[in-house]
């Protein structure tokens, strides 16, 4: 156990959850809107003049999406330049804002402001930890320690499907700015990449990095090796990445993934759990059981990061999509049965809470814990930046309509039909990775680019 503590490994899992103890933010304000919208849509807790309308709650679930494309794209811009701590640091600004402007809200825009600027936080963040994960990690360790974004996330939707059904708005985000201040506070101590240092030409402070992370020196001049040669083409500019056929190969990928999955719905109940709950009529009480979802999808968090680099990436994508159309279509047939407004009894009361078990379970087991992973995988060195920012950008697309017309599109065509498009959604994103997608799991990226098909990898290598 002595010799764990003091080792490589430890060293660098101790770097990365420190950087990760950010994404206890995202947790926190990607499921805020679920207890939160319930409390400012009722006449006795909400802070506002009135009850919230279906159309606001709409626009505060959504705003995050369209912003966090904003700060996606502030990432991009800034992370090669002023490094991806600076980055992190820049985004915790982000959050601490935004949960002071929740804090003290009175009025709707107020809310929808703090919940933009809460956007820009996590597309930032979520811009930086993959990329830093991946360049501090070794090969071995890089897919497990990719997925702690997942976990750390999670963490944060237990506490505040487990905390906010039951205190007022005021203290829960009292709670939310306390944290985000707290867990902000490691980044400051961290060192930045050894890639980004190589990269500024601080080869000696790269390479006392790797050799704090690797604990061994010649391990880490084989690494520098490997920065030197990977740098001596320069990244491509937006326009000459688009223009490159191999770029265009190896994009198409993460944004199908990415655009497929956002489609899935599942943003629409992680946003609308407790009211999705409340709508059942089940005997089940929805704040006991949003804080059992909660807890299923830290839970499955940790099965990823123990499974991923045993198994690889696309067994458990594919087996966790068909896992999550099973609970939508389980979901949609309860409302379907109960459509006519009859009482639930017997096993239909659990029916609802059993179906979002499973989806809450495969969702971060699978696609929420790996596509930041394939992300950081699918790119090489000089193309990782725009690649990984397209395919974000392409998830903002879906992710912003789905919530934003949910409550429009339930009201037409029904809640059963609604879940039952989400669960074919999930087949057909199921069956592209399973024919279209390489296995990334214990392959440097040179080997990846290889599975890919990039000839001009080969030729360097050769």
């Amino acid at each position: 156990m002595y010799s764990f503590f003091t080792s490589a490994l430890f060293r660098q899992y101790a770097v990365v959850v420190a950087l990760n103890l950010n994404c206890l933010s995202v947790g926190l304000g990607s499921t805020w809107a679920s207890p939160v919208l319930v409390k400012l849509a009722n006449s006795s807790e909400t802070v506002l003049r009135q009850p919230l309308t279906s159309d606001d709650a709409s626009w505060i679930g959504s705003i995050v999406f369209i912003a966090a494309a904003v700060g996606f794209l502030i990432a991009y811009a800034l992370i090669d330049y002023i490094g991806r701590k600076r980055c992190a640091i820049l985004s915790a600004i982000f959050s601490t804002s935004a949960a002071i402007l929740c804090l003290v809200a009175t009025k709707v825009w107020m809310i929808v402001l703090g919940r933009a600027v809460n956007g820009l936080f996590q597309g930032i963040i979520l811009g930086v930890v993959p990329v830093y994960a991946s360049e501090v990690a070794s090969k071995e360790v890089r897919g497990s320690l990719g997925v702690m974004l997942q976990i750390f996330s999670s963490l944060g939707a237990v506490i505040m499907l487990s905390v906010g059904p039951y205190v007022s708005y005021f203290n829960l985000n009292l709670m939310v700015t306390v944290f985000v201040i707290v867990t902000s506070i490691p980044t400051i101590f961290l060192p930045d990449s050894p890639s980004f240092l190589f990269s500024k030409g601080k080869i000696e402070e790269s390479k006392k990095v790797l050799i704090f992370l690797r604990s061994s020196e010649p391990q880490a001049n084989e690494e520098l090796k490997a920065y030197s040669a990977n740098r001596r083409d320069k990244k491509l500019n937006p326009l000459t990445a688009f223009l490159d056929k191999m770029f265009l190969k190896s994009l198409i990928k993460p944004c199908s993934i990415g655009f497929l999955m956002f489609f899935t719905g599942y943003n629409c109940v992680e946003t609308y759990l407790q009211t999705i709950l409340e709508v059942t009529r089940t005997s089940v009480r929805s704040e006991m059981a949003s804080g059992i979802i909660g807890a299923i999808q830290l839970i499955a968090s940790f099965s990823t990061m123990m499974l991923t680099d045993r198994f690889g990436r696309k067994p458990i994508l594919v087996t966790t999509l068909i896992g999550f159309t099973v609970g939508m279509v389980g979901l949609g047939t309860f409302f379907k049965l109960t459509e006519t407004g009859s009482k639930v009894s017997g096993f239909l009361n659990f029916l609802p809470l059993i179906s979002l078990i499973i989806i809450v379970y495969c969702y971060s087991a699978g696609p929420s814990s790996l596509f930041w992973v394939l992300i950081s995988e699918l790119f090489d060195d000089r193309t990782r930046g725009i690649g990984s920012t397209t395919a974000f950008l392409t998830c903002t697309i879906p992710g912003f309509l789905t919530i934003r017309y949910y409550s429009s599109l339930v009201a037409s065509i029904g809640a059963a039909a609604t879940f039952w498009i989400s669960g074919t959604i999930s087949v057909v994103l199921a069956g592209f990775i399973a024919w279209g997608v390489p296995e990334t799991n214990g392959k440097n990226f040179s080997e990846i680019q290889n599975e890919l098909g990039n000839r001009d990898i080969r030729d360097e290598e050769k």
